[in-house]
């Protein structure tokens, strides 16, 4: 399935990077294409389709405000 390309959007000085959600199937290319920009945290807005482990392992902290997600601190 194609998927569309990220897109990067200043403010100030903050950087939002908006994606797709990927499944674990496509989740070492999404770690891949957050650490090339230099994503240090995500916050999933949908329902968890992947597994957050092996982002966390590549040092992103990961946030979530969905059901099963984990919630903000």
């Amino acid at each position: 399935m194609n998927r569309p390309a990220p897109v990067e959007i200043s403010y100030e000085n903050m950087r939002f990077l908006i994606t797709h959600n990927p499944t674990n199937a496509t989740l070492n290319k999404f770690t891949e294409e957050l650490k090339k920009y230099g994503v240090t945290t995500l916050v999933r807005v949908c329902d968890a389709t992947y597994d957050k482990a092996p982002v966390e392992k590549e040092g992103i902290h990961v946030l979530g405000t969905c059901a099963g997600c984990t919630s903000f601190d």
